[in-house]
């Protein structure tokens, strides 16, 4: 990382701006939100002769890769280049390279919906939208000014390895964790790199107060990146318990055969909100409003359900037999606006406690 890099902070971002917004999508300025876009052969034509889109993901590779193969599937000659990184991280890079007059994504998602507040008052984002999120998809999940709405739903869970942990020995609670039998048992993501992990800790904190984490910490934690990290090294045995993460990857290494079981946290699981938007300096606008449309498309949408053991929030989308509905999920409350105010705080306090 270099000087520069390391100057550049969500502070200066948000430089000059109150965190005033009280829930995910509100806006402290509004706008009249433009017309839902249809697809029409026009758009389609106009994407194929940019060629390609650049999209700025977040989401696991695995799961852009393929919401990228199934968009060049339905629309051939459009090419899609994912340059996929941890949600927080992806945040320094938008503020160097705008810092630096370089635009090169044409559409952007993250796991911190924080962010998106951030860019709309830069005045980032431009405001596009699809017929699906017009028709279908619930105030709280779209901004009422049209310039991003939520392209993913998915929560922060406890997991264990059954081969290492008896299922009546398994914690129960994030309170759990800190029974001293979890020493150097635990493995668990950082908030600097992931987004997931960012909301996840405020909620956490939230609810259970940052003496929680100060006494976790004591626990020896292996510490890992991204919240895909900690499923994985569950699976391989590496540790016992896993302290935080998301779930959808523990249900997909339990439906592929590994050893590892969700936990839902008695407190509630942390929810976390990923949004997805077009950008204002898109080199490629036509391919990112079609992009666009795909992803909130109920194709679209079913097929992060399907393949990613996701949830949308496009009532047309069915969850997968089998699989546990985020309506039987007790959820802790997201506030986006609140994790904007505090992410800097967070990330010094976590460092704080466990050192890293």
């Amino acid at each position: 990382m270099t000087d520069a890099s390391k100057k550049i902070s969500r502070r200066d971002v948000l430089a000059g701006t109150a965190a005033t917004a009280a829930v995910v999508f509100a806006s402290p300025l509004r706008a009249a939100a433009p017309e839902a876009t249809v697809v029409t052969p026009a758009l389609i034509e106009a994407a194929k002769k940019e060629g390609k889109v650049v999209w700025y993901a977040a989401m696991d590779l695995p799961v852009s890769e393929r919401v990228a193969r199934g968009f060049e599937a339905k629309y051939p000659g459009v090419k899609v280049r994912i340059e996929r990184t941890g949600s927080e991280r992806q945040f320094q890079r938008m503020a160097q390279e705008y810092a630096a007059n370089i635009f090169a994504p044409d559409v952007i998602n993250a796991s911190d919906a924080s962010h998106f507040i951030a860019w709309k008052r830069n005045g980032w984002l431009e405001p596009y939208v699809p017929k699906d999120v017009a028709r279908f998809f619930p105030p709280e999940h779209r901004d009422p000014d049209g310039t991003y709405a939520t392209s993913r739903v998915y929560v922060v869970s406890l997991g264990y390895n059954t081969n290492l942990v008896k299922p009546e020995d398994a914690p129960k609670s994030f309170m759990d964790l800190l029974n001293p039998k979890w020493m150097n048992r635990l493995v668990k993501a950082h908030p600097a790199y992931s987004g997931t992990i960012m909301t996840s800790t405020f909620q956490i904190a939230r609810e259970l107060g940052w003496e929680y984490f100060e006494k976790l910490a004591k626990q020896r934690v292996l510490q890992v990146q991204s919240s895909v990290d900690p499923p994985n090294k569950l699976a391989l045995g590496e540790r016992h318990v896993m302290a935080d993460g998301n779930d959808f990857n523990l249900v997909l290494l339990k439906e592929a055969g590994k050893p590892v079981e969700i936990v839902y946290p008695t407190e509630g699981a942390p929810l976390i909100v990923g949004p997805n938007a077009v950008l204002k300096r898109a080199p490629n606008p036509n391919a990112a409003r079609l992009l666009q449309s795909y992803i909130f498309s109920r194709e679209g949408q079913q097929l992060l359900c399907d393949f990613a053991a996701q949830h949308s929030a496009h009532p047309q989308v069915t969850e997968k037999p089998g699989r546990k509905p985020l309506s039987a999920i007790k959820v802790m409350k997201d506030d986006a606006a609140a994790v904007e105010a505090q992410a800097e705080e967070i990330k010094a306090r976590y460092a704080k406690y466990f050192g890293v």
